[in-house]
């Protein structure tokens, strides 16, 4: 899914074209980051909305899942601003870790990468660094910690309320 963020009033039918079929449209007003399509919305407090908007498409590209919705690496990225607002340091860290992104991207910036295979080559010759370690650390959590993907994941939720896995269907494996 290709996801792209427009910083004008409005879109050029070119704009329109290229992002009606390909993926959603993520839209920049204000301090808040718009995917009018999925009616969705996530504001920002303490970093730039086209930072939140790169980290959205940062997250998808650490933990692809093309069955879900970037409203839920919204959710999960939501977190480095909450610790933005709250740390300068942590601020200083996102910002310029997006910056050092769009810089290695070139022109259009890291989400203007039209290729996944692009977007990756530069997460490998990050992956050390302080912004990535980071950033990756509580993806890890933040995403995959929300109830509703869940089911997507086949995963069940705590076993210990149902009386653990054993009895469950945990124990018929015929394989080993």
């Amino acid at each position: 899914m290709v996801t792209l963020y427009e910083k004008t009033n409005g879109l050029s039918r070119r704009d329109l074209l290229k992002t009606g079929s390909v993926g959603a449209l993520l839209v920049i007003s204000g301090s808040a980051v718009i995917c009018p399509q999925a009616a969705w919305a996530l504001e920002a407090k303490a970093l730039k909305p086209e930072t939140m908007a790169t980290l959205i498409k940062l997250a998808r590209d650490i933990y692809p899942h093309d069955q879900l919705a970037d409203r839920f690496y919204a959710i999960a990225v939501k977190g480095q601003d909450d610790l933005a607002a709250k740390d300068p340091a942590h601020k200083k860290l996102v910002e310029e870790g997006i910056a050092d992104l769009d810089k290695r991207a070139g022109a259009g910036g890291y989400s203007g990468l039209g290729w996944e295979d692009e977007r990756v080559a530069i997460l490998r010759d990050i992956e050390k660094t302080p912004f990535f370690q980071a950033v990756r650390g509580d993806l890890v959590v933040s995403l995959y910690n929300q109830k509703e993907l869940w089911p997507i994941f086949g995963y069940e939720g705590e076993s210990f309320s149902k009386g653990g896995y054993i009895h469950r269907g945990f124990d018929d494996l015929e394989w080993l």
